[in-house]
Formats: C-alpha cells, sequence, structure tokens
C-alpha cells in the first residue's frame, strides 16, 4: 500500500493495478477541464502585433476554463477525455502498481522498518519512466486534441477524436512520432511520479507517528495535498517544455524547446500555467489517492478469505 511504515503490500498486483487505473481514471475525469486550460495557457506564447502588445487571449485559470466554456462549449473542456483515460489506465495502474514491488526489490525482502525516502524517490523515478514509456502516445494524442482551440468557419479539426488521431498521427508522421516528446516526457513523469509518490508515502508515515492521527481519510487528503504541491514544484518547467514540444512540432529536440522558450519568453514561461497545475495537480491527487484507498479496502476485502 501506498504510505505507512510497512514495505509489503497486502493485496495482489492485479489489484493494486486495477485500484490504481480506477483511481487515475476517476480523477482525470474531475479535473480535465483544469489540464485542459493549463495546456492552453503553456501553448500561449506572447503576441506582438505592429508595435503594441497584443493582450493574451487567456488569462488565469478560471479565466481559461470561462474562455474555452464561452468561445467553444462546455463540452471542450474535456477534450482529450478518451486518450485520457487510455492514459491512466496505462499509465496510472502501472506506476503506482509497480511501486511497492520495485520498493520491495530495492530494500530487499529481509528489510525490516521504514524505508529511506532516498528508496521511495528511486522506486517513484523507476516506475514513472517505465509507464510513461508504454503510454507516452496516449499522452501526445490528449494534448494535440486538447490544444485544439475554436477554428473559423469552414476550416476542418484536424482529427475528428482520439482513435482517428492515433491513425492520422501514424500514417502522416509515422510510428515513431507517437513517441514525440519522449524525452521530456520520460523527465517529467519520472520526476512527478518520484515527488507524488515519494511524497505522499513520506508524509502519509510521518502523520500517521503525530499522536490522534489514524490512517483515515484526513490523513489521505493531507498527504494527497502534499504530494500535489511537491509534485508541481519539481515539474512544471519539464511540463511546460513536454506540452510545447507536443502541440508545436517546430522544435527540434528537449534542449532547442528549453532555450527558445528561455530566449522568447523568459524564465517565469517554465512556471506558465502554475496556479492551474497546482489546481490540477492538487485535486488530482487528492482525488485520486482518497478513491485508491478506498478502492485497495475493497479489493482487499474481495481477496482476503
Amino acid at each position: 500500500m501506498v504510505g505507512g511504515g510497512n514495505s509489503k503490500s497486502d493485496i495482489s498486483f492485479a489489484g493494486t493495478f486495477a485500484s490504481s487505473a480506477f483511481a487515475a481514471c476517476f480523477a482525470e475525469i474531475c479535473t480535465i477541464p483544469l489540464d485542459t486550460a493549463k495546456v492552453r495557457l503553456q501553448l500561449q506564447k506572447k503576441g506582438i502585433a505592429g508595435d503594441g502588445m497584443v493582450l493574451p487571449k487567456y488569462r488565469g485559470m478560471l479565466g481559461t476554463v470561462g474562455t474555452i466554456a464561452k468561445e467553444e462549449g462546455l463540452a471542450s473542456l474535456w477534450k482529450g477525455i478518451v486518450p485520457g483515460l487510455h492514459r491512466q489506465c496505462l499509465y496510472g495502474g502501472l506506476r503506482i502498481g509497480l511501486y511497492e514491488p520495485i520498493k520491495n526489490f530495492y530494500v530487499g525482502e529481509n528489510f525490516v522498518g521504514d524505508v529511506p525516502l532516498t528508496t521511495k524517490i528511486l522506486a517513484g523515478l523507476t516506475t514513472g519512466a517505465l509507464a510513461i514509456t508504454v503510454a507516452n502516445p496516449t499522452d501526445l494524442v490528449k494534448v494535440r486534441l486538447q490544444a485544439e482551440g475554436k477554428l473559423p468557419a469552414g476550416v476542418p479539426r484536424r482529427y475528428s477524436g482520439a482513435l482517428n488521431a492515433y491513425s492520422t498521427i501514424v500514417r502522416q508522421e509515422g510510428v515513431r512520432a507517437l513517441w514525440t516528446g519522449i524525452g521530456p516526457n520520460v523527465a517529467r513523469n519520472a520526476i512527478i511520479n518520484a515527488a507524488e509518490l515519494a511524497s505522499y508515502d513520506q508524509v502519509k508515515q510521518t502523520i500517521l507517528k503525530i499522536p490522534g492521527f489514524t490512517d483515515n481519510v484526513l490523513t489521505h487528503l493531507l498527504s494527497g495535498l502534499g504530494a500535489g504541491f511537491f509534485a508541481v514544484c519539481i515539474g512544471s518547467p519539464v511540463d511546460v517544455v513536454k506540452s510545447r514540444m507536443m502541440g508545436d512540432s517546430s522544435y527540434k529536440n528537449t534542449l532547442d524547446c528549453f532555450v527558445k522558450t528561455l530566449k522568447n519568453d523568459g524564465p517565469l514561461a517554465f512556471y506558465k500555467g502554475f496556479i492551474p497545475n497546482f489546481g490540477r495537480l492538487g485535486s488530482w491527487n487528492v482525488i485520486m489517492f482518497l478513491t485508491l484507498e478506498q478502492a485497495k479496502k475493497f479489493v482487499k476485502s474481495i481477496e482476503s478469505p
């Protein structure tokens, strides 16, 4: 189980995978409007028209959500939900499902006591990198669908839906294009996964040592908020680079995207969408971990004779 002092899982890998995939998908459905807003804010570049500056189209998290809903309809806030759910089933299930087995592998089967934070971080880095390598095509399609705004009359959409996007990308750009942005994506997801799982694990373990605290919903809520905050602080710069590379094919590589973003938009661009990112990741982690803990209890009740 993620969190607590014990390192041995009390449900099967299949049970953990199913619980993780379900919790990740539920959190995705609840928070994807904030993710769509975050992608639009990250892809927005400074506009210059003639001598004066153009005011940015999207301003702030709620402003962006409002603008998208007004211009494109409420349903467009859930753009990318289908590949988003594909992603969470694969990525969410693998990164969380493998966390305990890999953590146990690193400490050895005879280990007793609290697992060191460094080992938790290493396990999080490993499972995040492995899981996103498998799930990268789903992430690419999700960003492409979210990035497409309101089109002028008569201009057809690039993709009619998620499955059409997968096949169109393969047909027009080749199979390898599905792994566009794999470098920053592995970096981002390994780092964010380590920040989320290790900090959730560590915060929960610390809280449970405080007199009066038990392994209940309040503990899970506080641990989830801590996990979301650490994840955003650490992962925001790589997240911006990943979104820009996936949404715009003009960048040569990760370094090129990083340098051009720094030069054209300044260092604060790497924390573009920080508030929506925290709104998204903070609420995502709280919903995901609360759901995960309950789902695992349910699975344990089924699996226990």
